[in-house]
């Protein structure tokens, strides 16, 4: 069995790469940005961001008409930990 599908029986895939990805952004990350990244539907990518949001793990900072995306300290702690399992797989 591949890394990449061990990593999903235990984590939603997208979700977790998101996260990781934010942890790992050399620049600014929009939803639009995002969803190309982790290969997403634009829309799936806002209604996970949302819910991230609610439980605290980024925050938006809306620069225009687009919108920054941050991980929080906590959501900062929760990608490290997923992107040091999914190194261990």
């Amino acid at each position: 069995m591949g890394k990449k599908k061990v990593f999903g029986i235990f984590f939603r895939e997208k979700p977790a790469m998101m996260l990781v990805t934010l942890l790992n952004k050399t620049h600014e990350i929009y939803a639009s940005s995002l969803a190309k990244t982790v290969d997403c539907t634009y829309s799936h990518v806002v209604k996970i961001l949302q819910e991230m949001n609610k439980a605290g793990l980024i925050t938006f900072e809306k620069q225009g008409r687009l919108k920054v995306l941050t991980l929080t300290s906590k959501g900062e702690e929760v990608a490290k930990h997923i992107n040091n399992i999914k190194n261990l797989l």
